[in-house]
């Protein structure tokens, strides 16, 4: 009889009960020798030899898992605090930057959710049939909106500034939209975009990610030629690159 082959990868995602809390875990089972743990976006990811795929082995593993996150919260205390959502509601203030907006929450017998921004007040009207994580990734898809039109013309002010102080380049556009996975991006046509999560950091930070993207302009590449460029911007970029590594979780909706 032929041995089944272990190059096939199996995934799992399940909660991981870490002091009280149910944290998101990805257990992938793979062809490898060794066990990796590594903290995602938006998951504990869990990386398996085939072998160990027996309950009382993954158990083991499990224990060993709980004993690395202390670890880690001990180097750095609240960096599992990523892996939990924020949940809205009615009356609360969200502090994006140097902005503090307050939430007015409205559910109403309506087929979609609208959001407008009113002196410092986000009115959110939601439709009554939706409900649970799904209404509440609806919320931060609003928010993120609602906060992206309202920080757009400072953002497009600074990037214009730091474009004729140290790059010169023509700019055809730039925009906020919500992205997870990356702070900007620049298109060989000059089209910009920051992430909305972004405005959450500081200005030195912004105007880091600002100065990124620009430079992308000069070298569309991460090459030695290109960090020169940003080196000559802003000297100590990298100061604001390590504030992201440690920061750049607490950076959402």
């Amino acid at each position: 009889m032929a041995k089944k082959s272990n190059r096939t990868k199996k995934e799992d995602r399940r909660s991981f009960l870490w002091r009280g809390r149910e944290l998101p875990l990805l257990v992938v089972w793979e062809s490898r020798r060794s066990i990796r743990m590594a903290l995602g976006k938006k998951e504990i990811i869990l990386r398996l030899p085939s072998g160990l795929l027996m309950r009382p082995k993954l158990e083991d593993v499990l224990v060993n898992l709980g004993i690395w996150l202390d670890k880690l919260e001990r180097k750095k205390p609240g960096l599992m605090d990523r892996f939990e959502e924020r949940v809205y509601a009615d009356g609360q203030m969200l502090q994006v930057g140097s902005r503090r907006y307050a939430l007015q929450v409205r559910t109403e017998p309506r087929l979609t959710h609208t959001a407008s921004l009113k002196k410092g007040i986000i009115e959110l009207r939601l439709a009554d049939s939706d409900g649970g994580a799904s209404l509440q990734k609806n919320i931060r898809t609003l928010l993120s909106r609602v906060v992206a039109s309202d920080f757009l013309p400072e953002i497009t002010r600074r990037t214009h500034q730091l474009n004729e102080l140290h790059f010169s380049k023509p700019i055809k556009s730039v925009t906020l939209r919500y992205a997870h996975g990356r702070w900007g991006s620049c298109s060989s046509s000059g089209r910009i975009n920051f992430s909305t999560r972004l405005l959450f950091a500081p200005p030195f930070v912004v105007d880091y990610v600002i100065i990124h993207e620009l430079a992308h302009l000069l070298e569309h590449n991460h090459s030695d030629r290109y960090w020169k460029i940003v080196e000559k911007a802003m000297p100590a970029y990298e100061e604001a690159e390590k504030w992201l590594k440690e920061n750049g979780h607490q950076c959402d909706f």
